[in-house]
């Protein structure tokens, strides 16, 4: 042992990047047998000792049968007295000398040494349905044997249980050898790489000793083992069409986002509809009736509330693995996590020894599984809302005609949300900018404020804008109309009076206006210039300020000041004046115009009226001496701060008060919009909420691995800060039963992704907490920030430096293949399907024309296919049409194009377990044969033995507990053919 760390040791030192691996037939040296041992220390995903199995000349007691065979290999290291199970490969039926495509391979963890014994039994499979087999024969051989073997190769006699000869074993050790991009110092690197334009790369970024092109360890890399874990790991060796051999890593891993998004998220959605019942609750003081409203839509709310905080106290007691298994999938505590978060890698090393990495995000379908389907999905259910909305709407309108009433359409409601957003920001902007000018005078920096009041000007006007509408006007006419005083200065104190009827109908609380003084006739009384002179206050107290900073920077710049400066100074003082006829400024009290209804302000006040009295307006009347007076100079002698103290002051509050008032009335006017329909509307978004955490959590899975593994891929990184990321989403739902409302909820969540923007930083630390992503934002967009360790930062392009939001552009494509979806296609409806694909289509096409008009065709990476781009959306578009059943041309059609346009790929079924690992298996297949010249003749036997010995297998295990898909040979007659696992591989298991 002491020389075998000895040797590791000094392989540790040289630090030779091992990757590549061939046969070879050079003798091994001590030095190698050390290194392969120690493994690359470089790349934990690199195998410390792999090699290969074939048998020849396998008996059966049965002459006239021929084996079904698979090897099973184990492993005992001294001084363990014990066997312990390590790999096996796939079964090759009706063959006495079969070759195996699974190597086995012991990876870092497995602590193996020279001294362990490895021992290869080979057992024959009589029924693969039953599994039932017997033990054909069996081998020995210590570690130390196969690396100093000459040829690193050993042909053992497999011996039964009565010591017979039943057929030989040959160990084909794969030796270690500097992969190509290693080989090549980064002085040596090529301009291009398969047509692609490659930079060299800093050591490092990658932590390691050599070049990587397009690749990062998920066990390893900085960034990725902070989002991933529990990485599965399997070695793959298939033959190549010009008889080489390629080498395939294939990984799968889990996520601990799983449970850290929807934590975050939750918080989000915990803040935004407290912050709604806050608005509500700060309306003020509202007559009987409507107060009566006001109560029972509150308490629509904190019925939410109450279960997003039982939620997020889940999620913060959860302490089981970081990923929710496919029986958990209704689990109520657990319904904002997604089922089933992995992620599915292939590694493959070609013949020149260059490395290719394919990602698949694979999730259970997101959906409201713990809710229920009876009732439909997101689709139906959304559409069932608008429906009511709309029967609500035309009430009103037909009440129009005998109440004349107010009735907001639903583009005023649109709007109005967007004036309260604004509204938000840009008061939030001015005082921010307001501070900052301060700053500057009391720094007396003089180009910081000009630079600073150009910014101020403009985020005032924008706000005066903003609040300059009609919607405004009749909104904050509406809420001040539903004010005690206001009810109580009618003259009819009678039953008969204006009030809201309230009733039940259907569960849904639904308002309706009743009696003489009905909202609109409000009309007569109602004033707009009362509204006009609370912006236009805000207007002018900017002039007042920019004619200010206008004049002490001239004195700045003039020190002596002449008798004809001073004349000009007090024409400037007076400019607040100007215009008067045009534009009249009314000073108001902010502390007590905010307090008093309109129904008190006298209509006869203009411009000739005297403003109040200084009393009542400590800060502006001073400001007005200040400014009006000759003998400012002589009062603040160069004291900038003090000259603008009382103007800024007048403008903020001015710009609170209008803010307060215009946000009062939007959310007064939809407070009237959603009552109506408030309990339909909170149930709808709560299951919306729950299914679009799901996708978001996958989403950002992608985006982050994506991002890393094109790190230094400038065309890539170019499209993503100019056009978006596209997210192709793969379902294999049916349109039939539960799964119809699945992928019902499933659509919705994945269009709503486009509400999602994404912004990269660079991280405050190096710990694995630093690198996970923060969400912001609410429903109407969330931000997604992306933080980076420092040499990874400073890789990327100027633009996504400097905080450009990145956009996403998903697309969703469904073909249902199971028995279900024959059910479907005979007696049911598939025009859901149609409807997602030709919606999808339509997009996908948006975006590759998009790409056309500003990017370059380099920036897409090179492919070994013959066809071009736009012939392959034609077919596509080809067979979204044709309504061909179970055509799954669909979704490898889909799959390439997203590959080829350097997107995100997500695939999903029910549970991601079953019909996902036949896909996820079938497109690696794919991609080995059309892009890496695997050679045709062994695509079934490369697929079963994926489907049979690969990750997607340990997948049912660590969901179910069972090693087996969960279908059964009569569903899989409806499967379409190359979605069919090997016999023994499936059983009745839980789904």
């Amino acid at each position: 042992m002491a020389g075998v760390r000895e040797r590791g040791e000094r392989g540790s030192r040289i630090q030779r990047p091992w990757s590549v691996y061939r046969a070879s037939t050079f003798e091994l040296s001590s030095e190698m047998i050390g290194l392969a041992l120690a493994g690359n220390s470089q790349d934990p995903d690199e195998p410390v000792l792999e090699f290969s199995v074939a048998c020849t000349d396998l008996l059966t007691p049965a002459p006239d049968r021929k084996p079904n065979s698979f090897v099973a290999v184990s492993c005992t290291t001294p001084p363990q007295a014990f066997w312990t199970k390590h790999a096996q490969t796939e079964v090759i039926e009706g063959t006495s000398n079969p070759i195996f495509l699974s190597s086995i391979a012991f990876f870092q963890e497995s602590n193996i040494n020279q001294q362990t014994q490895v021992k290869v039994a080979v057992y024959d499979v009589k029924d693969r349905s039953q599994g039932t087999m017997y033990l054909l024969g069996s081998a020995l051989f210590p570690v130390k044997e196969l690396l100093q073997e000459r040829s690193h190769r050993l042909q053992l006699e497999l011996r039964s249980a009565e010591n017979q000869r039943v057929g030989n074993v040959t160990i084909a050790a794969w030796q270690m050898e500097e992969r190509a991009d290693q080989r090549m110092s980064a002085g040596r690197l090529p301009d291009s790489i398969n047509g692609r334009t490659m930079l060299p790369v800093d050591e490092s970024l990658t932590e390691s000793m050599g070049v990587r092109i397009k690749y990062a360890s998920l066990c390893k890399d900085t960034l990725l083992r902070s989002v991933f874990g529990g990485t599965m790991s399997r070695m793959y060796r298939f033959p190549t069409t010009d008889g080489n051999h390629l080498r395939v890593l294939e990984q799968m891993a889990e996520s601990v986002l799983s449970l850290n998004i929807p934590r975050q998220f939750v918080k989000l959605l915990l803040e935004e509809d407290a912050a709604r019942v806050c608005e509500l609750e700060e309306l003020g003081e509202l007559s009987p009736c409507w107060e009566n409203l006001r109560r029972q839509i509150v308490s629509q709310y904190q019925t939410i509330i109450l279960a997003y905080q039982e939620t997020l106290s889940d999620l913060t007691d959860y302490r089981g693995p970081s990923f929710k298994a496919s029986n958990l999938k209704a689990e109520r505590k657990l319904e904002f996590m997604p089922t089933n978060l992995h992620v599915q890698r292939m590694r493959v090393q070609d013949q020149l020894g260059f490395e290719h990495t394919y990602d698949v995000i694979t999730i259970g379908a997101p959906a409201a599984h713990c809710q229920g389907f009876k009732n439909s999905g997101l689709r139906k259910l959304i559409q069932k809302f608008e429906e009511a909305k709309k029967h609500v709407y035309e009430e009103e309108c037909s009440a129009l005609s005998s109440s004349q009433s107010i009735v907001y359409i639903p583009q005023d409601i649109v709007r109005a949300k967007e004036i309260i957003a604004h509204i938000n920001t840009l008061k939030t902007q001015v005082s921010y900018y307001a501070e900052r000018l301060s700053r500057a005078a009391k720094d007396r920096s003089a180009s910081g404020l000009e630079r600073t009041l150009a910014i101020l000007s403009d985020k005032t006007r924008q706000l005066v804008t903003v609040c300059d509408c009609k919607l405004l006007a009749s909104a904050i006419q509406a809420l001040d109309a539903a004010r005690p005083e206001y009810i109580a200065s009618k003259a009819s104190p009678s039953a008969d009076s204006e009030q809201v009827v309230l009733r039940n109908d259907q569960d849904t609380l639904l308002a309706k206006w009743s009696g003489s003084n009905s909202r609109t006739s409000l009309h007569a009384d109602w004033h707009e210039e009362e509204w006009e002179k609370v912006w236009v206050n805000v207007d002018k107290s900017l002039e007042c300020i920019i004619q200010r900073v206008g004049k002490l920077l001239q004195k700045e710049r003039r020190p002596s000041v002449s008798s004809q400066d001073s004349t000009q100074s007090d024409l400037q003082g007076g400019a607040c004046k100007k215009d008067e006829g045009k534009r009249r400024a009314f000073w108001i009290n902010p502390e007590s115009t905010s307090q008093e209804s309109p129904s008190s302000s006298s209509p006869s006040r203009s411009s000739s009226s005297p403003p109040p009295s200084s009393s009542s307006l400590p800060a502006l009347s001073s400001a007005q001496e200040f400014y009006g007076s000759p003998s400012a100079e002589e009062a603040y002698p160069g004291e900038w701060s003090e000259a603008l103290f009382p103007l800024l002051t007048t403008l903020t509050e001015c710009v609170a008060m209008m803010s307060d008032k215009a946000k009062k009335s939007m959310v007064f006017l939809l407070m009237q919009d959603s009552a109506p329909t408030i309990a339909m509307d909170l149930s709808l978004q709560y299951r919306r909420d729950v299914v679009f955490c799901q996708t978001l959590t996958a989403l950002i899975c992608g985006f982050i691995i994506k991002l890393r593994n094109c790190l230094r891929d400038n065309g890539f990184l170019r499209q993503l800060y100019t056009i978006g990321l596209l997210a192709q989403f793969e379902s294999l739902l049916s349109t039939y039963g539960e799964e119809l409302a699945m992928l019902e909820d499933m659509s919705v969540g994945i269009m709503d992704l486009r509400n999602v923007t994404f912004k990269v930083t660079q991280a405050t630390g190096s710990s694995a907490p630093d690198m996970l992503p923060i969400i912001t934002g609410n429903r109407d967009g969330f931000n997604v920030r992306i933080p980076l360790p420092g040499t990874m930062f400073d890789a990327l392009p100027r633009e996504i430096q400097s905080g450009m939001l990145l956009r996403v552009q998903p697309v969703h494509f469904n073909v249902g293949i199971n028995e279900q979806q024959t059910l479907a296609e005979k007696f049911g409806d598939t025009s859901l399907q149609e409807v997602i694909n030709l919606e999808s289509l339509s997009r996908l096409n948006s975006y590759y024309e998009q790409f056309k008009e500003v990017l370059p065709e380099d920036c897409l990476p090179r492919s070994r296919s013959q066809t071009c781009l736009p012939e392959l959306l034609r077919f596509l578009g080809q067979n979204v049409h044709a309504r061909k059943n179970k055509n799954v041309d669909i979704l490898w059609q889909a799959a390439e194009i997203c590959r080829r346009l350097n997107g995100v790929r997500f695939t999903s079924c029910k549970s991601a377990k079953d019909r996902t690992a036949m896909s996820v298996t079938l497109e690696q297949c794919l991609i080995l044969q059309h892009e890496h010249g695997m050679a045709p003749q062994v695509f079934t036997q490369a697929l079963d033995c994926m489907r049979s010995e690969g990750c997607r297998r340990e997948n049912t295990v660590k969901n179910v507990g069972c090693r087996k898909y969960a279908f059964n040979s009569l569903q899989l007659k409806a499967f379409p053919k190359h979605y069919r696992p090997p016999d023994g591989t499936y059983g009745k298991v839980e789904t």
